[in-house]
């Protein structure tokens, strides 16, 4: 393939080949999707915003030790990342309740969980993601015994981190969403983007549960001052981190 070739182009990011076949380049795009893109829009500067915010927490990630598919970020909306296999799995880590886990379950927003709930969901839109068990994972082979075990710890050991992180952000890392690749030399990488469209973010100054959220959520619900929002959260990671 030649350089700048487009290889791969989702909701939110289109990957392009570079020089290097050992690594792509993803543009953030401002396309908004919830429920499945069944419903879509855009968000201001969401590609910006969120290019810049992902490379900052997978910043914090590396320095705590968990190996990610960045290597830098040429644009505000361009990251050169390490070219993966996905692992087809949404990995979920739930430390309050709220969105599908209250619609399914009955518990009321905002309930702690502790310990930390690590869901897996099929990643395949044509089912609707389905949230799956360790023997559905097996039977379908999408990761082995050993790579669910890695990618439970690395999830468990994500959330340690961003937690402690958004935390001094003033923010509650509610939930959030993490994907998964293997390299040339099969290293499980994270991958993809950690940004207000993966997690649900609420600011702590905030008591009314509408205000306080800083994430796709306010999309999702139609609550208006989407990109203020990400803004926001962008304002407050700088606050933590060194330039880049």
């Amino acid at each position: 393939m030649t350089e700048g070739q487009k290889v791969y182009e989702g909701k939110a990011k289109i990957l392009y080949t570079t020089e290097d076949p050992e690594v792509l380049l993803s543009y953030f795009k401002d396309d908004a999707t919830a429920f499945n893109a069944q419903k879509k829009g855009q968000i201001l500067d969401k590609g910006r915003f969120n290019c810049t915010i992902a490379t900052h927490l997978f910043q914090v990630l590396e320095a705590d030790g968990v190996p990610t598919h960045w290597l830098d970020t040429p644009g505000d909306r361009e990251m050169r990342v390490r070219a993966v296999t996905i692992i087809p799995l949404e990995v979920v880590v739930r430390n309050f309740a709220a969105g599908s886990l209250c619609q399914q379950t009955g518990l009321p927003l905002g309930t702690p969980l502790d310990p930390p709930l690590v869901e897996f969901y099929y990643k395949k839109d044509e089912l609707g993601d389905p949230l799956l068990t360790r023997d559905r994972i097996r039977a379908l082979a999408l990761a082995s015994d050993e790579q669910i075990a890695a990618i439970t710890q690395v999830a468990q050991a994500v959330n340690v981190s961003l937690t402690a992180f958004f935390q001094r952000c003033q923010i509650t890392l509610v939930d959030f969403k993490l994907e998964f690749g293997l390299d040339s030399q099969q290293r499980l990488l994270l991958a993809d983007e950690i940004s207000p469209d993966t997690c649900r973010l609420w600011d702590q100054s905030q008591t009314d549960p509408q205000a306080r959220i800083l994430d796709k959520d306010r999309f999702r619900q139609d609550l208006g001052q989407v990109a203020d929002a990400y803004a926001e959260v962008l304002q407050r990671i700088l606050g933590q981190v060194s330039p880049i």
